[in-house]
């Protein structure tokens, strides 16, 4: 009989051993997924965190750009509106100093008119 005990404790201790074995397996399992899940997490909350950084970023270049453009435009507008006041200051002197031989050439003609019927 103490063969049969020492066989059924082999065996006892052999179940026991690959229960705890299985019970292993089912923990490194868990851990696994468990790991793996909050990986994942991690690593999609970091990529919504540098996506944001990046955006924030674009942004702001843009931004950037966008005030430099209005300021440069700005500029443009302001040299060409001082172009064109030249200009008008300009044209209106070359008319006012125009205006009077206009004048006599018209009255010319309208006395010639007058005087001979012939423009």
């Amino acid at each position: 009989m103490s063969e049969e005990i020492k066989t059924k404790d082999a065996f006892d201790a052999l179940k026991r051993i690959k229960e705890a074995e299985e019970k292993a397996r089912k923990i490194v399992q868990e851990a696994r997924e468990k790991t793996s899940v909050k990986i994942i997490e991690d690593a999609h909350q970091e990529a919504g965190k540098i996506k944001e950084r990046h955006l924030n970023r674009a942004r702001k270049t843009a931004e950037e750009r966008k005030s430099a453009i209005i300021q440069e435009a700005a500029k443009e507008a302001g040299e060409i509106r001082e172009k064109a006041e030249r200009e008008i200051v300009s044209l209106k002197k070359q008319a006012e100093k125009a205006m009077p031989g206009a004048v006599n050439q018209i009255s010319d003609r309208i006395k010639n008119f007058i005087d001979k019927g012939d423009l």
